[in-house]
């Protein structure tokens, strides 16, 4: 069996995975069915004071999708989270010592 290598970040490993032929690195004989709990990503509701027009358009934003505006929402500050996030990474490494 080939060792499987260090990974720097999810992005390698997924890329590295897609290419690679996973028998030449895992024995898959010796392989047990996982059973996992309904994982669920852990979530809390807040209350968010907005602008009635922002809210207007964001339904309507969300209406030329087909997708719920909280939906929506959401999508729109995880890219935003993200977008930040790469541009001062070291935002990230302080949020993750909390």
């Amino acid at each position: 069996m080939k060792k499987i290598p260090k990974f720097s970040s999810e992005a390698e490993e997924r890329k590295f995975w897609i290419e690679a032929d996973s028998t030449e690195y895992v024995d898959w004989s010796k392989a047990r069915r996982g059973v996992f709990a309904n994982l669920k990503p852990s979530l809390r509701t807040i209350s968010i004071r907005l602008p009635e027009a922002m809210i207007e358009e964001l339904k309507v934003l969300a209406n030329k999708r087909d997708v719920p505006y909280q939906s929506l929402l959401k999508v729109f500050l995880g890219e935003k989270i993200e977008e930040e996030l790469r541009a001062f990474p070291f935002k990230r490494a302080k949020a993750r010592q909390i």
